[in-house]
């Protein structure tokens, strides 16, 4: 198999670890289960306004859907949304990845990042990791005008990249993502930690792995 030249992650839920913000809504007197529901609320939107040939922030759709969650929940329903938004900032990573991704930019490959959410967030988490130094780029779709899996999105990374589709490498764990980045001409890479099935009705991924730590031998 030939070295993709860039191999893009996905940030939310692929490199970081959303599960702290179950406790985040505990914190404010809503069950950590909603965490879950917020946060497909927000892909839902998204997706929806991308469709419609809108767009949005990822902070604007995220806060506006979590007002409604927590709406007659919470006494002060800003300092509860202010509380649950702060800790997107301050998400662990995956256990697997500051060594996976330290091996993969060994191997040579461009690393870069493309997220349906905002560059600061993928900025702090990685410089907490101390894993910043290994990506060339943090990318988000607030500068493609829409949102993955839109073509579009795809299409901006490989634009900015300089790089040919075909010669980069989608790294995800929403089978969405996967599909997207398929349909826009870009070899994929699953990342599947919870031996979860993978929809039928998207297109299959090239490689299926467990952890962020096996791509460099996919790709080496």
């Amino acid at each position: 198999m030939v070295k993709p030249m860039v191999v893009v992650f996905d940030v939310n839920e692929t490199l970081s670890d959303l599960a702290p913000m179950g406790r985040r809504f505990a914190e404010v007197g809503a069950p950590e289960w909603a965490a879950k529901i917020w946060f497909a609320s927000v892909l839902r939107d998204g997706f929806a306004l991308t469709a419609s040939g809108a767009t949005e922030r990822f902070s604007v759709v995220a806060e506006g859907a979590l007002r409604d969650i927590l709406a007659g929940g919470a006494s002060d329903l800003d300092a509860a949304v202010a509380h649950v938004m702060g800790g997107f900032l301050e998400l662990p990573l995956h256990p697997d990845v500051p060594d996976g991704i330290r091996t993969l930019s060994a191997s040579g490959a461009r690393l870069v990042t493309l997220s349906n959410g905002s560059t600061e967030v993928a900025e702090r988490l990685f410089a907490t990791a101390g894993i910043r130094e290994h990506f060339e780029r943090l990318l988000s779709v607030d500068d493609a005008g829409v949102w993955k899996p839109a073509p579009g999105a795809y299409a901006y990374a490989a634009r900015t990249c300089s790089a040919d589709p075909a010669t980069m490498m989608l790294v995800a764990v929403h089978p969405w993502d996967i599909d997207g980045a398929k349909r826009a001409g870009m070899r994929t890479a699953w990342i599947n930690r919870r031996g979860q099935l993978y929809p039928r009705h998207f297109l299959a991924p090239d490689h299926s792995v467990a952890a962020v730590s096996e791509l460099a031998g996919l790709i080496g």
